[in-house]
């Protein structure tokens, strides 16, 4: 395997994959996806042959014990694994059976706030002294309201909906969650809590992962003095008619990454990436660090136009710069499906023109500077359920209305599609979230059968962006194809250059084609669309509707 993730840089040359235990395999027929599972499907991630993709980590959403009111994101004990899922043991075969193919592990550490049922609140919640006290955001009622219940001490929101203030009746007072109520965020100014929660990170260090995925990194620390926040003009709803300055990317948090990555830096190789939540993009490149990326999800939101993508792309560049590395996606747990948002025609069907634009999205997603990050069937172009709110598990869902506002993430977190069976090959019980409607014929064993089928390009463009250091490492060039629905871009590392043409529209598409340095030549190494071997490109090209192109110089 000549994977990136044997050299010490593997955190920028190389591609993560995100995996959702609950939904990726399940071996014991109960419906809900496991670790065994995840061992048994390693020969179709590790690379090792034709038939793999050949991505260089994986990235395990949240394994540790939980009862589950927002999905694992709400942890009851940090150093342990969920029985639904295994036990330690199974979670130690598996970063063996990883490490054996050469494939990296990152965990999803939640910081920001813990369950309420974990033992740390329930002792806090128990009383106003003790050891346990203030290791969560307590604070004193100001008053009363009209009606005559408790005021909350500010105007903070949850982003569930609502305060972010509970009142407690046991203590008297309210406790802080920006989230569920059942996730009390934890008090990172208590030199205690802050020694308990780098001591989680040594464990899982211990135990031989290579890095963290670090939940809602920038809401760690809030003002200490618990002040208001102001009020954002001309702006509506529940959570952005705030300008969240109080809440979150306090100045103290540079000092705590530098003490949270001093730990994961002992040792070569190992990395985190954080979750960015609700920030700016300038947020997240000031955030980042050698071997500590930032997802800022702009790529999540753009509409299927090269004219946007471009702007996006213009707008990464120049907040990260030359000397900064980007985390790139497009899908993840809490957001839909890349493949569905960009299938405007309601479900093409297989081959059809969501699946053209799938692989096209495919190719600028391996190609782009920065390292990149696929969502677990993503690879064979796997839709959205459609998942009605009245039925949702996800709980902001249920509570959606007129009022407030919920995509379903349900929708984004159904049963890998992996046979033509019952069951999809998932389960042979009854999978927890329906299987896809498509699953007869979108699933990685038919995939792997058609040449022409979305998991084939993945399974091709991994690979070349292995064998290529300027698809992996290189600096980025914006190019003018001349053809406003055409993004192009040069990729360079010191000898050698890589070319990248996408056409975003259902046309073909006239290019102008750069001259390659040197006198040289640019030649077709990868193509959506069927060229001849090492295809010579003139100064001008034409591009078959939805069109990826990647070409090497010569």
């Amino acid at each position: 395997m000549d994977a990136s993730s044997s050299r010490s840089d593997w955190w920028k040359t190389g591609v993560v994959y995100q995996v959702y235990p609950r939904s990726f395999a399940d071996s014991n027929a109960d419906g809900l996806g496991d670790l065994a599972g995840i061992i048994e499907h390693l020969d179709h991630l590790d690379g090792a042959g034709p038939g793999s993709l050949g991505i260089d980590a994986i990235w395990l959403s949240p394994i540790y014990p939980s009862p589950d009111f927002d999905f694992g994101y709400d942890v009851s004990d940090y150093v342990g694994v969920d029985l639904r899922y295994g036990t330690l043991a199974d979670f130690e075969r598996l970063v063996a059976a990883c490490h054996g193919r050469g494939i990296k592990v990152i965990l999803d550490l939640v910081l920001n706030h813990s369950s309420h049922l974990h033992p740390w609140f329930q002792a806090s919640r128990s009383g106003r002294t003790g050891p346990y006290a203030d290791w969560y955001i307590w604070a004193d009622s100001p008053g009363r309201t009209l009606l005559g219940r408790p005021r909350p001490p500010n105007n903070w929101r949850s982003w569930f909906g609502g305060s972010a203030w509970q009142w407690d009746d046991g203590r008297g007072q309210f406790y802080l969650h920006g989230f569920m109520p059942e996730q009390p965020d934890l008090n990172w100014r208590n030199p205690d809590v802050r020694k308990a929660l780098l001591d989680v990170v040594r464990t899982w260090l211990g135990r031989g992962v290579d890095g963290f995925r670090l939940d809602v990194f920038n809401l760690y620390l809030k003002d200490a003095a618990l002040r208001s926040n102001p009020r954002r003009i001309g702006r509506r709803g529940a959570w952005s008619w705030q300008r969240h300055v109080n809440d979150r990317n306090q100045p103290e948090l540079e000092d705590l990454l530098i003490e949270i990555r001093g730990l994961v830096d002992a040792e070569p190789g190992r990395m985190t990436v954080g979750e960015l939540f609700d920030s700016s993009i300038g947020h997240g490149a000031a955030y980042s660090a050698p071997h500590h990326l930032v997802f800022d999800f702009l790529f999540t939101t753009v509409p299927w136009s090269a004219a946007a993508f471009r702007a996006a792309i213009a707008t990464r560049e120049a907040a990260f710069g030359p000397k900064r590395w980007p985390a790139n996606v497009l899908s993840n747990h809490d957001q839909p499906r890349h493949a569905s948002r960009n299938d405007v025609s309601g479900g093409s069907g297989v081959g059809g023109v969501g699946d053209a634009r799938a692989k096209v999205a495919a190719a600028m997603l391996l190609t782009l500077r920065g390292t990149a990050f696929l969502y677990y069937g993503e690879e064979i172009a796997q839709r959205n359920l459609v998942v009605p709110n009245a039925e949702a598990f996800d709980p902001p869902a249920r509570r959606a209305g007129l009022f407030f506002r919920w995509w379903n993430r349900d929708q984004a977190r159904g049963p890998m599609a992996w046979r033509p069976e019952p069951g999809g090959g998932f389960t042979t019980g009854k999978p927890w979230l329906p299987l896809p409607p498509d699953v007869d014929v979108r699933n990685v064993a038919a995939q792997s059968q058609d040449a022409e089928s979305v998991l084939s390009y993945y399974r091709r463009a991994l690979r070349l962006r292995r064998e290529m250091p300027a698809l992996n490492s290189g600096a980025q060039e914006p190019v003018e194809p001349g053809d406003p629905d055409v993004v192009a871009y040069v990729r360079r590392t010191e000898g050698q250059a890589a070319l990248i043409l996408l056409n975003f529209a259902s046309r073909p598409a006239a290019v102008r084609v750069p001259a390659a340095a040197a006198g040289g030549t640019w030649r077709v190494s990868l193509s959506t669309h069927p060229r001849g071997p090492d295809e010579a490109l003139g100064g001008s090209a034409t591009l078959a509707p939805l069109e990826a192109l990647i070409a090497a110089q010569a």
